[in-house]
């Protein structure tokens, strides 16, 4: 299991369960912004399509709603470049996410555990390795897949199997937090 490798980002490691993530600000007032309230400053073509391109990410609560996309980790998988938080690939076994750009929030959530729950009533804990791009997409770097969505936790076999979820389907309404 992955629990017992530290992951930093550029030699510096951060224990700090506590971390933050971009969200978009609704400029003053106490009340928390809706998801609605993170808007997409663009837009990037791909194969002909647009596709909305994000920098913030709906405002984390502890129960934070999001979709469950599947990822694989491993360098023959179909996540294109290895992991934003340490360079490395991943067994897709693992549990393992990459979180999309605002909640990943520059890398400071690298190595932290959220918990998954799924509609069925079945968790898990997963480790955050990677990024699942809000802004890019498009390119090699990305297997030429387009910008992930703004609430999108991207998840390996390992998770879904955990989740017992069909990866089939694809998208998995959930809700994650800080473990």
């Amino acid at each position: 299991m992955i629990f017992n490798r530290a992951i930093c980002l550029r030699g510096k490691c951060n224990y700090d369960p506590y971390v933050g993530s971009h969200v978009c600000s609704t400029g003053g007032g106490s009340s928390p912004p809706s998801s609605s309230s993170c808007q997409p400053f663009g837009n990037l073509i791909c194969k002909g399509k647009s596709h909305p391109q994000y920098k913030c990410s709906p405002r984390m609560t502890s129960s934070t709603k999001a979709i469950l996309t599947n990822n694989n980790f491993s360098e023959e998988g179909d996540g294109g470049d290895p992991s934003e938080c340490d360079g490395e690939f991943y067994d897709n076994s693992e549990l393992i996410v990459a979180l999309s750009t605002g909640w990943y929030n520059g890398g400071s959530r690298c190595g932290k555990k959220i918990k998954i729950s799924a509609r069925n009533g079945r968790s898990v804990v997963a480790v955050v390795v990677d990024e699942c791009d809000s802004i890019n997409g498009c390119d090699k770097a990305h297997a030429h897949l387009p910008p992930c969505g703004n609430n999108i936790v991207d998840g390996s076999d390992g998770v879904w199997n955990a989740l017992r979820l069909d990866i089939d389907v694809g998208e998995e309404p959930i809700t994650w937090s800080d473990a």
